[in-house]
């Protein structure tokens, strides 16, 4: 085709269809856009209204019944014991011997100790009735003064050893009286460590006096236990484990500072405020006690998620019906739900399932039968 006999558009026509092809294109992609928008997706859940609760859970362990002193009793010397007048489960009152040892080698000490101090005592008599003397002829000048001096000198030196030989004496006197064991308190013998004929060393334990006065229920409780609040001098039910009837309440009265290296839990004394019939050393008891009271919420594991550093759930604005993530601190995790201490607060409504899909600002839908309380 001839290009010159092709007619030609003057340029207002030109403009007009430029015009025109821009207004089309603008139209077809605002139909595209009208057509891409759809209404936001509103995602139906699960939810419950959580209640704050004042929290006092209720603890049970077992342990053992103790005295709350119990004494070793040994003697301060090394020796043969020669006899054991009492054994295991006896009773015994506060100053009974319960043991004595060959004391041959001590009574001996003892009686030249005596002897030291009857001869000691004879030079002070003599010295004094010297001194006495000499003091009556130094008064008609029959002596001189150095005579008086050295009479009087000799009577100070008897003294001094009036003086050492009385504390030998005592001294021994103490030592025989140590191959003597005597009960402290009374109480009764909850264990032996030696048997008559035996050669024993200055320590070592003869008898354990469980004393009479006192009884405590020893519990060994892990950390979390303590942590969760219990307190000193905090109220606990006690009682036997084999017969339930059997029971009395006693006061937490210490709490180990430091844990045991091989269980790894604290030891806890409870004090006994009575001792009903029955509760003998060594039973095994039963001790329930209620941590210390807090403000606690209770959510299911499903309804909890982690957010950037810590748990979070979603709560439902309940004006608006859309979600919000909030974060929650978790007290202690129980076998059904999560305790939460703080983050939520009582009548907040919470997700419950499907948690994990949805983001902040989402519309939900509660399913049916869920538009109020639970």
């Amino acid at each position: 085709m001839d290009m010159m006999a092709m007619p030609r558009l003057s340029t207002k026509t030109h403009r007009t269809l430029s015009h025109g092809s821009l207004v089309v294109l603008i139209m077809l992609l605002l139909a595209a856009c009208e057509r891409k928008v759809e209404p936001e997706a509103v995602r139906p859940v699960r939810s419950l209204v959580v209640q704050a609760h004042l929290s006092g859970e209720p603890i049970a362990l077992t342990g053992q019944l103790h005295a709350r002193d119990e004494t070793k009793l040994a003697f301060r010397l090394s020796g043969k014991l020669i006899e054991r007048s009492v054994t295991v489960g006896d009773t015994v009152k506060a100053g009974q011997i319960v043991a004595r040892l060959d004391a041959a080698t001590e009574r001996h000490a003892r009686n030249a100790a005596r002897a030291d101090y009857t001869a000691a005592s004879a030079v002070l008599d003599q010295s004094a009735a010297a001194e006495r003397r000499f003091g009556n002829l130094l008064k008609e000048s029959a002596v001189s003064k150095a005579e008086y001096e050295e009479a009087l000198r000799h009577l100070k030196t008897a003294h001094a050893q009036v003086d050492a030989t009385r504390a030998k004496l005592d001294t021994a006197e103490i030592q025989l009286g140590y191959a003597e064991l005597k009960a402290d308190a009374d109480g009764v013998i909850t264990a032996k460590g030696a048997e008559p004929g035996e050669v024993i060393q200055a320590g070592q334990m003869i008898f354990s006096l469980a004393h009479q006065k006192g009884r405590d229920a020893v519990f060994d409780m892990p950390a979390q236990i303590i942590r969760a609040g219990m307190l000193a001098q905090q109220a606990v039910d006690v009682w036997l484990a084999d017969n339930p009837d059997i029971k009395t309440i006693g006061h937490v009265r210490e709490i180990a500072p430091q844990a045991d290296a091989s269980t790894r839990t604290y030891q806890v004394k409870v004090s006994l405020d009575s001792l009903p019939s029955g509760m003998f050393l060594g039973s095994t008891v039963v001790g329930r006690l209620r941590l210390q009271m807090a403000t606690l919420i209770e959510v299911p594991f499903s309804a909890l998620m982690m957010s950037a550093t810590q748990p979070a759930v979603w709560v439902i604005d309940p004006q608006t019906a859309v979600v919000h993530k909030r974060e929650v601190v978790v007290a202690r995790y129980n076998q059904h739900a999560v305790v939460v201490a703080s983050g939520l607060l009582s009548g907040d409504r919470i997700v419950t399932a499907g948690a994990q899909s949805l983001y902040d600002g989402q519309k939900v839908a509660l399913l049916e039968g869920e538009s109020g309380g639970r």
